[in-house]
C-alpha cells in the first residue's frame, strides 16, 4: 500500500479558504436576487475565471494530468453536484440549503473506509457525528416541513463526496490549478448543453438569456472569483490532507453560512446555533487529532 504523507495544516487552511469563498459566492447569487439562468451563469462565469486560469496553470509548466479519465469523471461529479446544489437555493433558505448538503463530510467518511477497504474508526465517526450534531443545532430542521426540493442538497452532497474522495485518492499528484481549469471547461460545457434547450420563461434552469449589464457584470465577476478560489482550494485541501480531516473542517461552511446570514439577511445565530459552530469546530479538532 502506498504511504501518503498528508500535510494537515495545508489542507485545513486551503479548505477553509475555499469554504469561505463558496459560500460568499452562494450568498452572492441569493442576496442579488439574480435572474439568470443557472446555464448563463456556468457560461458567464466559465468565460471569465478560464483566461485566469490559463495563464496561471501556463506559469506553472501547463496542463499535465496523471489520469485524465479521473478528472473528467471528477469535474463532471463537480458540475452536477452544483446544478443540484444551486437548483434548491431558490426555494429554500441558504442555511437550510446548506444543513442538507453537509452531510457531505458523513458520506466522504464512508466512502473513503469503503475505498481504503476498511472499517470507519470510532474517532472517525465521533468527529463527523459530534460535526453534524452542530449542524443540527445550528439549522434545527422540521421533518414536518421536508419537501421534495431538499432530496436536491443531499444528492449534491453524495456528488461532492464521491469527487473529494476521488481527488484524494486518484488526482493527488495533479496540480490543483489544471483542475480547476478542467472544472470550469466542465462548466463552461454543460452551460452550453443546457443553453440548447434554454427559452423557458421563469425556469432557472432552462431560462432565456438575459441581457448584461455593468451590475450584472460585476456579479458574475465576484462569482467567478468565488469559483476560481474555491476549486483550487478544495483541490490542494484533498490532495494534502486526509479526507476525513478535510471533511470535517468543511463544516466550516455553515459558520461561514451564518456569517453571510447575518450581513446580507439580517439573520442573528442565537446561543443554540452558537453551541452548534462550537460543535463543528470539536468536530475537526477530534478529526485532527485522528489524522495529525
Amino acid at each position: 500500500m502506498r504511504f501518503i504523507q498528508y500535510r494537515t495544516g495545508l489542507a485545513i487552511g486551503a479548505i477553509l479558504v475555499a469554504v469561505l469563498f463558496l459560500s460568499f459566492g452562494d450568498a452572492v447569487i441569493k442576496a442579488a436576487g439574480l435572474k439568470l439562468p443557472l446555464w448563463q451563469i456556468y457560461v458567464l462565469r466559465s468565460v471569465l475565471v478560464l483566461p485566469v486560469l490559463y495563464i496561471l496553470v501556463a506559469r506553472r509548466g501547463g496542463l499535465a494530468f496523471r489520469s485524465l479519465t479521473w478528472v473528467v469523471v471528477r469535474s463532471a461529479l463537480l458540475a452536477a453536484m452544483w446544478i443540484c446544489y444551486y437548483l434548491a437555493l431558490p426555494h429554500m433558505p441558504l442555511a437550510n440549503a446548506a444543513a442538507a448538503y453537509y452531510t457531505s463530510p458523513i458520506l466522504i467518511t464512508l466512502i473513503a473506509a469503503a475505498v481504503e477497504r476498511r472499517r470507519p474508526g470510532l474517532p472517525d465517526l465521533s468527529a463527523v457525528a459530534l460535526g453534524f450534531a452542530g449542524v443540527l443545532l445550528v439549522m434545527r430542521p422540521d421533518p414536518s416541513d421536508f419537501r421534495f426540493v431538499t432530496v436536491l442538497p443531499l444528492l449534491a452532497a453524495l456528488l461532492y463526496a464521491c469527487a473529494m474522495v476521488l481527488t484524494s485518492k486518484k488526482c493527488s499528484n495533479d496540480d490543483p490549478f489544471s483542475l480547476a481549469f478542467a472544472l470550469n471547461v466542465a462548466f463552461l460545457l454543460v452551460g452550453a448543453v443546457l443553453g440548447l434547450f434554454a427559452g423557458r420563461d421563469g425556469s432557472f434552469l432552462f431560462g432565456p438569456w438575459q441581457a448584461i449589464d455593468l451590475r450584472l457584470l460585476t456579479t458574475v465577476a465576484v462569482l467567478a472569483l468565488a469559483i476560481a478560489v474555491g476549486s483550487v482550494g478544495a483541490a490542494i485541501a484533498y490532495q494534502k490532507g486526509h479526507p476525513v480531516t478535510v471533511a470535517s473542517f468543511d463544516y466550516s461552511y455553515l459558520v461561514f453560512s451564518v456569517l453571510w446570514g447575518v450581513l446580507f439577511f439580517s439573520e442573528f445565530p442565537d446561543i443554540v446555533a452558537l453551541a452548534g459552530i462550537a460543535f463543528i469546530a470539536g468536530g475537526g479538532l477530534l478529526a485532527v487529532r485522528r489524522h495529525p
